[in-house]
């Protein structure tokens, strides 16, 4: 029972009381098996790890059924040495799932319970959103395939991020030691993006990093890259445009960039058949970092605390394109995972960018075993820098870089044992304001028509008189032509005058 005493010793008393306790201490088992899960190299393809997060879900969702198991497997699942990693949760997850629920669906709880301890599966912000995404076809209820195919594109966008970031392209963009490559586009002849600029057009390789965007003209052979910033305040604009050739307004599937050190604006098309959804796609992504760097300078954050807001926006980029590339659906439905996209279109969103801003002041400059217990609930007194971690163990960022952080024995998410995370009661409020408002506006425009109708009405009734005379004079084809003193007399008749 070493885990239940761990959990006995480290857990406040608040989170204890039985109505709780069983719930809480799965969660402290939970977060425990993942922070070693996810230090093991390539754990999202591994498929034993994507079951062992849903069965944790499955079980934070009836954790009462644990009564029922044999005193033989709860010992099992509790005598687990540590060291054996995701396995000290139990003994046979299989069993375990069939016993909560034999169709094997989760609820959004047990979802923003979970999930965020894996920080690149979610995080506390847009966990609901994601999981309102992933469950938009199954009646709220999470199914493991849904949930195994988004992990399995998301290790696929993984493995595509580290392949790109080959010495070629590194080389060819000259990126600082502190630019994390995120997305290539225009490398296949089919696919291109065009450059318009003026009257000119050409096509070529577009790049984003979590600096810049870069554009290097050609197919197969690149010219030199130019640079358009996104991290310096140089009044940029990106915004939806129109292209087509010689200047011409005709296609809807380009983004527009313009800013003080660019003499007109840029045109970046991205050409499709059909509809614009890979326009879409490039613009929510660098409005993300656009905005990820608007956030760090507003708030004024340095070191390791504003490469931890970026890892936060680029972690976002991330599971964004692992939805887009995984499920068929409209971009309006999985925008929403983008943290500083949602905080600019939400009213009121300054509050999560002020929360958001406020926890990440908590990350020092350096996490070392003075700092850092292996137990979940020393977060309580430390934030990490989840995010940046985590791109670093996925070598996503230079291992390097990661130097100034120490040795770190457990960074889970901003998850902690018993506890809400302030991100997602902000989120949570402000989504609930947002469709009080909503429901308030729709009824006000109800109103609006029903008066509209109203009034209509009423001045039907009081042109009647107007509009019987016109008709009358028309049935007895008075209309359009000159009257006689005979026909003035046979319209007095007509209306009894």
């Amino acid at each position: 029972m070493e885990l239940q005493h761990l959990f006995d010793e480290d857990l406040h008393d608040d989170a204890k009381p039985a109505p709780f306790y069983g719930r809480n201490f799965i969660e402290f088992c939970s977060y425990k098996a993942l922070s070693l899960a996810i230090s093991q190299p390539n754990y999202l393809n591994d498929k034993d790890f994507r079951s062992l997060t849903f069965d944790m879900m499955l079980a934070w969702e009836a954790p009462e059924l644990e009564r029922n198991l044999p005193d033989s497997e709860v010992a099992s699942c509790s005598n687990q040495d540590v060291e054996d990693g995701w396995s000290l949760f139990y003994s046979n997850s299989t069993k375990m799932a069939v016993q909560v629920d034999d169709k094997k669906t989760v609820g959004p709880e047990a979802f923003a319970r979970i999930a965020p301890a894996c920080p690149v599966i979610a995080d506390t912000v847009m966990v609901h959103n994601l999981f309102d995404v992933l469950t938009s076809s199954s009646d709220s209820r999470l199914h493991f395939l849904i949930y195994d195919k988004f992990l399995r594109s998301l290790e696929k966008v993984m493995k595509s991020v580290q392949n790109a970031m080959g010495p070629q392209l590194m080389t060819s963009l000259s990126l600082t030691q502190n630019e994390i490559l995120i997305d290539v586009d225009g490398t296949i002849p089919t696919q291109p993006v065009l450059q318009h600029i003026g009257m000119s057009a050409w096509p070529g390789r577009l790049t984003l990093t979590n600096y810049a965007l870069y554009f290097e003209s050609g197919v197969g052979l690149y010219d030199k890259a130019v640079k358009y910033d996104l991290a310096t305040d140089i009044k940029q604009v990106i915004k939806p445009e129109l292209t087509g050739p010689l200047g011409a307004r005709l296609f809807d599937k380009a983004v527009m960039y313009k800013s003080t050190s660019t003499a007109e604006p840029v045109y970046l098309e991205f050409p499709e058949f059909k509809g614009c959804s890979r326009r879409d796609y490039w613009l929510d992504i660098c409005l993300e970092i656009l905005r990820a760097h608007k956030f760090i300078r507003k708030f004024n954050l340095k070191g390791i605390q504003k490469s931890e807001a970026l890892a936060r926006a680029v972690l976002g980029i991330f599971r964004y394109r692992a939805v887009r590339d995984a499920f068929h659906i409209s971009s309006s439905n999985y925008k929403t995972l983008l943290c500083f996209n949602l905080a600019e279109s939400l009213p009121g969103g300054d509050l999560i960018l002020e929360t958001l801003s406020s926890l990440l002041s908590l990350i020092s400059g350096r996490v070392g075993q003075d700092h850092v217990r292996s137990s979940p609930t020393a977060k309580k007194r430390h934030m990490f820098p989840a995010a940046l971690l985590t791109l670093s163990r996925l070598g996503i960022v230079h291992p390097e870089k990661m130097d100034m952080l120490g040795e770190v024995t457990y960074y889970g998410g901003d998850v902690c044992v018993g506890e809400s995370n302030p991100l997602e009661t902000v989120v949570k409020q402000l989504k609930q304001d947002t469709g009080r408002a909503e429901a308030a506006q729709a009824t006000v425009d109800q109103v609006k028509v029903e008066g509209i109708d109203t009034n209509l009405a009423v001045m039907k009734e009081l042109l009647f008189p107007l509009i019987e005379i016109f008709n009358r004079l028309s049935t007895f084809g008075f209309l359009g032509r000159s009257l006689q003193i005979s026909d003035i007399c046979v319209i007095l008749q007509l209306f009894n005058i």
